[in-house]
């Protein structure tokens, strides 16, 4: 008894002598760093606050899309191309439950609350029905994916023309989220501070998911190394089909909030979406929450600064950025130990 109590004492002794890895700080510093060399490029204090409040709002709305992306890829090994139809999904339901509020008395956040309910849940339920249908026959083949899943998208889209047309619909704020604060001089919109803080409740639960929970052991292990998770007698196939669900929820509560966001809303508005979010993915590092979620917020803060000072290099400012990060960081900012 005596020995086995001091063999269990050596190993715990042991696992505390384990150096902890450091925390790399770098990249999220890179997002401060960013804000501070656009503040004296703007030269105003009010608008470099103005458009500081609007990138980081972007940014969490891209994140909200994109981080159920970069899991499908860093589990799943699988290049969805077809992600920006949830988005589209997840709008236009969104319009059809807003309509459908206001005229049963149902308004206000009310209203846009049961809009991302509703449109997640749809989303969700289409995203388990194309990985069954589309993704699961290419599993493994990635030209087949991006060619697959960019045809599931052309399809989706032509079923939202007949579903609701081909024109844009406006998709207007209600009345809560209208209008902005003043800070000063500063105008600070409540409708980005209300997305951006639903981006953080995303970000979060994901983050505690993962960190905490068996299941976020689980998705985490086996995007490191999906064999080893496999032959511990876990079903990583369910594992799959749950992450995409999640995913494909997630992006159709990001299609409500960017619908939101333009006010409006086009059977294209996921593929005008899908090219921000490779780029986010592969900033943060394929498969990374943490790295997702940092490489959003620099797209957003970038996208709006270059808006304002420079709107033709605006274009192309973010391709931009994602080479100068992988110059750097060829794995991108936060890179999955086993790609």
């Amino acid at each position: 008894m005596t020995t086995t109590t001091s063999a269990a004492l050596s190993a715990e002794q042991a696992a505390d002598d384990i150096p902890k890895a450091r925390f790399d700080w770098i990249p999220i510093a890179l997002v401060a760093l960013l804000a501070a060399i656009a503040l004296p490029a703007i030269g105003s204090t009010s608008t470099w606050l103005t458009l500081t409040v609007a990138g980081l709002a972007m940014g969490l709305i891209v994140f909200v899309i994109a981080s159920g992306l970069t899991l499908v890829f860093g589990l799943m090994d699988v290049l969805n191309f077809g992600h920006g139809i949830f988005i589209a999904i997840g709008a236009f339901v969104a319009t059809s439950v807003m309509g459908w509020s206001a005229g049963v008395g149902l308004s206000g956040l009310a209203g846009v609350f049961a809009a991302m309910s509703v449109a997640m849940a749809v989303a969700a339920a289409i995203g388990w029905a194309f990985e069954r249908v589309i993704i699961r026959p290419v599993y493994g083949m990635h030209l087949k994916q991006i060619l697959i899943t960019m045809g599931g998208m052309i399809v989706g889209e032509e079923l939202i023309k007949m579903i609701w047309g081909p024109l844009q619909i406006a998709l207007p704020l209600p009345e809560a989220l209208g209008g902005a604060w003043l800070i000063g001089d500063a105008a600070i919109e409540r409708y980005r501070v209300f997305a951006g803080a639903i981006g953080l409740v995303v970000f979060a639960a994901l983050a505690f998911t993962l960190a905490r929970t068996k299941i976020g052991l689980l998705i985490r292990a086996g995007v490191q190394d999906r064999e080893m998770v496999e032959s511990l007698g876990y079903r990583i196939r369910r594992l799959f089909v749950g992450v995409f669900v999640v995913g494909s929820g997630l992006a159709g509560l990001g299609g409500v909030l960017w619908g939101l966001y333009q006010q409006s809303v086009t059977p294209q508005i996921g593929a005008q979406v899908n090219i921000l979010l490779f780029i986010v993915i592969i900033i943060g590092g394929l498969g990374s929450t943490l790295g997702c979620f940092v490489g959003a917020l620099l797209v957003g803060l970038m996208a709006n600064y270059t808006g304002f000072l420079a709107p033709k290099v605006a274009l192309f400012s973010n391709i931009a950025l994602m080479v100068a990060i992988l110059m750097w960081r060829p794995q991108g900012l936060y890179p999955v130990s086993s790609r």
